[in-house]
């Protein structure tokens, strides 16, 4: 086994049986009660396995390896099997087959007070903790204040845990997984239940974690959290892996399949005779008219819009944004931003407007596109006079892939370097 393995999953699998309990191994004494009391029904179940209908397979046939000092994140959709794998590595339920091998201690923290003993404190829940971790006292004693000062729970530190609220118990039950130094720490989405500032810690101390060489299993539906902080990722649906790459391939992967119906590089609207104004059809494409949803860094994108004015809408501007996949807003603009505002003319009948965005602008990636129309003239104050929201996804490439290296952030703007000679004369010169 190569030492650098933390965790090797081979052919995975967990399957449950839905509407009756799996049969697991029982005292005579159970199975002959069981046979005296309905001896038919009993004789039955034994003899009868699961119907098709009855078998939920959670996991099947997941296979990947985990390096030491990865942070990998797991995505996927609710009941994709995530949880499930986390609590097989964390030695909480068996698989059904297949195997995994975990090479290191594991800090766990699957779902509110996982590892913590209701009646006891926070105090002794902290050496208990420690104690199953194989930690001396000595050790847990050094980390004690650290662990208390992260949860911020120092007044109920010497509470029974059972009246913690849900919050405070995922402080502790964090603090305690990872100050207590494992060598893998496997995180839930447990950390939505704390507050932001809570959640912001967490993924600073997750990684510090990263950062000493300890291994991080990450689930979340965070997209965001996921690419900032991992390295690795892994789909997973249906119980299946359905995609494993880099963490942000592996998310925009994951967006994709969730993407909407029509969500793509063209949109069109149905008529809707009582709007005074109203998209027809909103699309992508390159400067020769070719409508495309998948462009290159050194190209532009054109967003064009086809519309109908039914009557003339005084003070009515367009907006629009441009985001990640993964939510966060990247660009906004609005039609008053470069004036005159081509709308306050709006002639009634058919038009078509665009919207340029330049080469080397964006970064590589998947992005999203969402539109709307609206006027302040109106005394509601803000009156939409077309569908807004979410319309297009087109993705951008770096054309300069045989650099080998990934280039980070959302502008990918190219700027000169040049001898600072060149920078004074410019300013003598009142140059920009």
């Amino acid at each position: 086994m190569p030492s650098d393995i933390a965790i090797r999953v081979e052919n995975l699998g967990k399957r449950y049986v839905i509407g009756r309990e799996e049969k697991r191994a029982q005292t005579a004494l159970g199975r002959a009660g069981q046979l005296a009391a309905s001896p038919f029904t009993w004789l039955t179940s034994q003899m009868r396995g699961p119907s098709e209908d009855e078998v939920l397979w959670a996991l099947r046939g997941v296979s990947f390896e985990v390096k030491r000092g990865e942070v990998v994140g797991i995505i996927g959709r609710n009941g994709a099997g995530k949880s499930t794998l986390l609590k097989i590595l964390s030695r909480i339920t068996e698989p059904t087959e297949g195997r995994a091998e975990i090479h290191g201690r594991v800090g766990s923290l699957l779902e509110v007070g996982t590892g913590m003993h209701p009646e006891l404190t926070g105090r002794e829940n902290i050496y208990l903790n420690g104690c199953i971790l194989g930690m001396r006292k000595a050790e847990i004693d050094a980390k004690f204040d650290e662990i208390v000062d992260f949860s911020g729970i120092e007044r109920f530190i010497d509470t029974p845990v059972k009246r913690y609220s849900s919050g405070m118990r995922v402080r502790l039950g964090f603090a305690i997984a990872a100050h207590l130094e494992p060598e893998i720490l496997v995180v839930d989405e447990v950390l939505a239940v704390g507050d932001v500032e809570f959640q912001k810690r967490c993924l600073g101390k997750m990684k510090d974690v990263a950062g000493h060489g300890r291994t991080v299993l990450f689930v979340s539906h965070n997209m965001t959290a996921v690419k900032s902080l991992c390295g690795n990722g892994i789909c997973l649906d249906d119980g299946e892996i359905v995609y494993a790459d880099a963490a942000d391939a592996t998310v925009d992967a994951y967006l994709a399949r969730t993407s909407p119906t029509g969500f793509s590089a063209c949109r069109s609207f149905d008529d809707l005779p009582t709007l005074p104004f109203q998209m027809k059809e909103v699309y992508l494409a390159d400067d020769h008219g070719v409508r495309r949803s998948s462009f290159t860094c050194d190209e532009p994108v054109n967003v064009v819009v086809e519309a109908v004015s039914r009557e003339p809408v005084p003070a009515m501007y367009g907006y629009f944004t441009v985001g990640k996949a993964s939510g966060e807003v990247v660009l906004a603009s609005d039609s008053r931003d470069v004036l005159p505002n081509r709308f306050d003319s709006l002639q009634v009948g058919p038009s078509q407007h665009s919207l340029r965005l330049p080469a080397r602008l964006l970064g590589p990636g998947e992005y999203v596109v969402s539109l709307g129309f609206a006027s302040h003239s109106n005394k509601d104050g803000h009156l939409v006079h077309a569908p807004g929201g979410k319309m297009l996804r087109f993705s951008l490439a770096d054309p300069n892939t045989c650099r080998g290296d990934k280039r980070e952030g959302h502008l990918s703007t190219l700027i000169a370097w040049r001898p600072l000679a060149e920078l004074d004369s410019e300013a003598e010169a009142g140059g920009d």
